[in-house]
């Protein structure tokens, strides 16, 4: 399981020029799953997201999660974390799990997020074309694996 995290100020996702999912303030996670991941490595990454300290306290230091901030989520699914650029011009997504495995998976994350006590938990629409838009704040990036 591959998270690429982004804290934002706003984003939201359309498919077919509709906004399908939209929040303020915390979190944009791209989501891929690849082979060999289980369910199993769901809860320990959402605890991670949750109490990851990346937002400032009163001393611009990173001191605290989006639960201290009040923030929400916004989660997409994304296969191409899993892109092997090792040979060619052309990725190749081997290692990435099936859509049917990968969606039940990305279901299970959402449900998980959803269990926390974050604001708001959003979502695309897995294995559409999505359109993602969003302000990084910071900008503050970072990458997750389980």
């Amino acid at each position: 399981m591959k998270v690429v995290l982004q804290r934002v100020s706003q984003a939201n996702v359309t498919v077919d020029e509709r906004i399908v999912g939209a929040i303020k303030h915390g979190f944009v996670l791209l989501v891929g799953f690849g082979k060999g991941d289980t369910a199993n490595c769901i809860q320990p990454m959402v605890d991670k997201i949750v109490r990851m300290r990346i937002f400032e306290n009163d001393e611009k230091r990173f001191d605290k999660d989006i639960l201290d901030v009040g923030g929400e989520i916004l989660a997409i699914s994304q296969f191409t974390l899993y892109a092997d650029t090792a040979k060619g011009r052309r990725p190749e997504f081997f290692q990435a799990l099936e859509p049917a495995a990968a969606s039940q998976l990305f279901d299970t994350f959402v449900e998980a997020l959803r269990k926390t006590p974050v604001t708001k938990v959003e979502t695309g629409v897995f294995g559409a074309h999505m359109r993602v838009s969003l302000v990084n704040d910071g900008p503050v990036t970072i990458t997750l694996e389980r």
